[in-house]
């Protein structure tokens, strides 16, 4: 089966010396990949890149087997995006910036509108204005945008950086929701491990810009107890091959 995601030799170096440094990395179909890592790693920069937010130094990426600098039309049609802070035009409802939103999609009418309502939980708030949402609902709005036209994979940075509990939870039931029912394959960015342990079925560790491991988190929970410590001894494990190189 073809990957959803390919990364090959991903290099972005901004002038500070800070981003990526040959990147490789693989996400299957069905995958809720959770990229992890202090904020500076390298996520957001993946991110932008991979959907052509900016432009790599050099390597290559592919979605759905398209190339991204070559084919960006092709590569991105099956993408969902949100990527930093949510945004919304405050003095229009959750609705109306919705419709505004599906303009840029052909075929995106009111029943696809009433459907990423009802799947992100915002059927009772869609007439409120934006300006009266918490972070928690803005983010949620968001998430709605990126689903509209359907995709098969959703491109998420931080999705639940800044919210309460109570929208924390409803954000990740969300996305497990829409994984198992809208069959959808995420790639999400966070520094919040316990999140990544509650939602994700497979990680890959940032470190300075470089991904220094990855694995199914099944497998890393039961090999080390819980995805902290197995977080702890990846780190280790990249400071002694680093030492010895």
């Amino acid at each position: 089966m073809q990957p959803v995601i390919e990364v090959r030799q991903l290099t972005k170096l901004y002038r500070n010396q800070r981003g990526i440094a040959d990147l490789n990395m693989t996400v299957q179909q069905g995958d809720i990949y959770g990229f992890f890592g202090p904020n500076g790693a390298g996520k957001t920069t993946v991110m932008k890149v991979m959907t052509g937010l900016a432009r790599a130094d050099r390597g290559e990426i592919r979605l759905f087997g398209q190339p991204v600098s070559a084919r960006y039309e092709q590569a991105m049609a099956q993408v969902g995006v949100m990527i930093e802070a949510a945004e919304a035009y405050t003095y229009m409802s959750g609705r109306r910036n919705l419709e505004l939103a599906a303009r840029f999609y052909p075929g995106i009418g009111q029943a696809r509108i009433d459907e990423v309502l009802e799947l992100t939980g915002l059927t009772a708030y869609q007439h409120e204005k934006a300006a009266g949402y918490s972070l928690g609902m803005k983010q949620r709005l968001g998430l709605a945008g990126a689903l509209l036209s359907k995709p098969k994979l959703l491109i998420l940075d931080e999705p639940t950086n800044g919210l309460d509990i109570e929208g924390t939870v409803q954000m990740r039931e969300t996305m497990l929701c829409l994984a198992r029912e809208e069959s959808i394959t995420f790639l999400i960015s966070s520094h919040l491990i316990h999140e990544m342990e509650l939602m994700c079925s497979r990680i890959g560790v940032l470190h300075h810009g470089r991904l220094i491991g990855e694995g199914l988190v099944k497998e890393l929970t039961e090999a080390h107890g819980t995805l902290e410590r197995a977080y702890l001894r990846i780190l280790e494990n990249a400071g002694r091959a680093a030492a010895y190189a």
